[in-house]
C-alpha cells in the first residue's frame, strides 16, 4: 500500500518536497507504540474528525478522567466516551465510521495522530482500527495548561445557522488554536492542529474563513484531503467554558503569493467556504 495518496502527493509536488516527503512518510505505521499507549492512557482528552450522514466533514473533542483512552492492543485505541447530544458528530460516532484522531498535550506541546476505522463500543465508546500512528512537531503549539470543565451529556445551549455571527467571527479571528478535520474516500479521516499568532485565521465574510498554514512535516496529510476531496472542518475550542465552535464547509489551497504574503510566515492559505456552524455551549 502506497503510504500517500493522489492528493498528498500533489500538495507535496507544489510545495516542493515530495522527495523529504517520502523519507518522512517511513514514520507512519499502524501499530501504536509503547511510548504512544502510555501517552493516550494519561490524556483527558482526545480530537476526533469524522464525516456525518451527509458527508459534511467535523471536528469535535471528547474527553473524560485519565485512563478513558487507552491501547488495549497494538492497533487498537479505545475511547470511553461519545459527543453529547447536539454535537455534530453525535450520531456519526455511534455507528461505524472513519475517524481520524489527535491526542495532545498542550502543556508539553506533545502530540500523536491515530487514524483508522471507529466502531460502536458496547461502554458507551468507541473502538478504533488503527491504520496510520504518527507523531507530530510541537511547531505552532501554543503552551497552555488544559483544565476542561466536566463533561457533559447534552449541550445547554447549540446555535445552529449556515453563516458566522458577529461574535463568532471575532472569537475566530482573536484564537491561536483550531483543530482541522479532513478526509479521503479511501484513505479515511484526519484531524490535525492548526496554531499561530491570533490573526492566522482570517473572516473574509460571514462565510468565508482564511486559516494561515505554516511550514510543517512536509506529509500533507490534511491539505492532501482538501486537495484530492475538498471537504473540511474546523473546531475552536474554549479551554476553559468547554463551548465549541463547530464548522464545516468546502475548501481549497489558495497558493496566490500575493494573499499568503498578508499572512506572516506562511506558506499558503487553506480557504474554507462554510456550510454549516454548530456554536456549542456544555
Amino acid at each position: 500500500m502506497a503510504t500517500f495518496h493522489e492528493g498528498e502527493l500533489e500538495v507535496q509536488r507544489r510545495a516542493g518536497v515530495a522527495a523529504n516527503a517520502e523519507k518522512i512518510g517511513r514514520s507512519i505505521h499502524r501499530e501504536i507504540p509503547e511510548i504512544a499507549r502510555r501517552f493516550a492512557e494519561e490524556r483527558q482528552f482526545i480530537v476526533v474528525g469524522a464525516a456525518d450522514a451527509d458527508a459534511r466533514v467535523w471536528a469535535t473533542l471528547l474527553q473524560g478522567p485519565e485512563g478513558f483512552v487507552s491501547a488495549p492492543a497494538e492497533d487498537r485505541l479505545q475511547v470511553a466516551a461519545r459527543p453529547p447530544a447536539g454535537d455534530p458528530l453525535a450520531e456519526a460516532l455511534a455507528r461505524p465510521v472513519d475517524v481520524g484522531t489527535l491526542l495532545i498535550d498542550p502543556a508539553t506541546r506533545r502530540r500523536m495522530r491515530l487514524n483508522g476505522r471507529a466502531s460502536p463500543a458496547g461502554d458507551g465508546g468507541f473502538i478504533v482500527e488503527t491504520r496510520e500512528v504518527y507523531a507530530n512537531c510541537q511547531k505552532y503549539i501554543r503552551q497552555r495548561e488544559v483544565r476542561l470543565p466536566p463533561p457533559a451529556r447534552a449541550a445547554t445551549s447549540v446555535f445552529r445557522s449556515d453563516s458566522l455571527t458577529p461574535e463568532q467571527a471575532a472569537r475566530l479571528s482573536g484564537a491561536d488554536t483550531v483543530f482541522l478535520a479532513t478526509r479521503h474516500a479511501i484513505a479515511g479521516a484526519d484531524v490535525s492542529h492548526r496554531g499561530g499568532e491570533p490573526g492566522f485565521i482570517r473572516v473574509a465574510n460571514q462565510r468565508r474563513v482564511l486559516v494561515a498554514d505554516y511550514a510543517g512535516n512536509m506529509m500533507f496529510n490534511s491539505l492532501g484531503n482538501v486537495m484530492a476531496e475538498g471537504r473540511a472542518g474546523l473546531l475552536l475550542m474554549d479551554f476553559a467554558t468547554g463551548r465549541r465552535l463547530h464548522l464545516t464547509g468546502r475548501a481549497t489551497i489558495d497558493w496566490d503569493p500575493t494573499l499568503v504574503a498578508t499572512f506572516p510566515d506562511a506558506a499558503r492559505v487553506l480557504d474554507l467556504a462554510i456550510e454549516a456552524v454548530v456554536d456549542l455551549t456544555p
